[in-house]
């Protein structure tokens, strides 16, 4: 097995998919996955939120903390119905009815998140899951996208990285090759009638106009609607953020600018 890829160098590539199964090597356990808290946020106008351990992305403008670089280090493995228990509790306390796993890349051990997302389902405290995901392994296997949108609950958002291959390689780490896997999760979600929309890191400062341009362009391949209701992401100073820029060899102040 490769060297388990941690935060992102220049000129650094990998098989995305193989990271994923590396990954959920660590932080899956039968239908248990590792989180690292369970809480409440004032995203999406507050939802409760299971922290999860692992992602398949090497992102070096990721805002998550350093669980994703060093997953065997951090969390405990909680079953789904643990998982839900924690999530319900924290959505009952804060007076919320939305809910989601975030802090890794939620699609990563399949066999826990269909289960939570059945148990989700049964409890009228949530009313909406939003399922946030890169897409990748949607993007390679379409019976996992029909199965997650068999739950009436779930609502998901796909996050795009880049607008071209050589650009998803140099900003993830994920081989230039799996470029297409997830526009193909797009269309899958699309074809399937899934309650979603697309979101995308087209920071400019970050994403150059002339890449923003050809990733609009493809999404309007798929379906114009989606284009014009894209999602822009925009990145913040996060602690995670700031030192995988300088590993990556960016000055990070230089990039948010220096505070006066």
């Amino acid at each position: 097995m490769r060297e388990y890829p941690r935060m992102l160098k220049r000129g650094d590539k990998f098989n995305p998919l193989d990271v994923a199964k590396q990954t959920e090597s660590i932080v899956c356990k039968g239908d248990a996955r590792k989180y690292t808290a369970f809480y409440v946020t004032g995203v999406y106008g507050g939802i409760a939120t299971g922290y999860v351990v692992g992602c398949c992305f090497r992102c070096y403008f990721c805002w998550t903390d350093f669980s994703r670089d060093f997953p065997e280090a951090y969390g405990e493995y909680y079953s789904a119905e643990e998982a839900c228990e924690n999530i319900v509790k924290a959505a009952r306390k804060w007076k919320v009815n939305k809910a989601r796993i975030s802090g890794g890349e939620p699609t990563l051990c399949r066999k826990h998140l269909l289960r939570l997302l059945e148990l989700i389902e049964q409890r009228n405290e949530i009313k909406l899951f939003i399922l946030e995901t890169n897409g990748l392994l949607f993007g390679a296997d379409e019976s996992y996208v029909k199965d997650v949108i068999s739950f009436s609950k779930v609502y998901v958002r796909v996050s795009l990285k880049a607008g071209d291959p050589e650009a998803l390689e140099a900003r993830t780490g994920a081989s230039k090759e799996f470029f297409e896997l997830p526009f193909k999760a797009i269309k899958s979600l699309l074809d399937n009638n899934a309650k979603f929309h697309v979101a995308a890191m087209t920071d400019p400062r970050i994403m150059p106009p002339d890449e923003r341009k050809r990733l609009l362009e493809r999404l309007a391949e798929i379906d114009v609607f989606l284009a014009a209701n894209l999602e822009e992401e925009t990145c913040d100073p996060y602690e995670g953020t700031l030192v995988r820029m300088q590993f990556y060899g960016l000055d990070p102040l230089a990039f948010f600018g220096r505070r006066k």
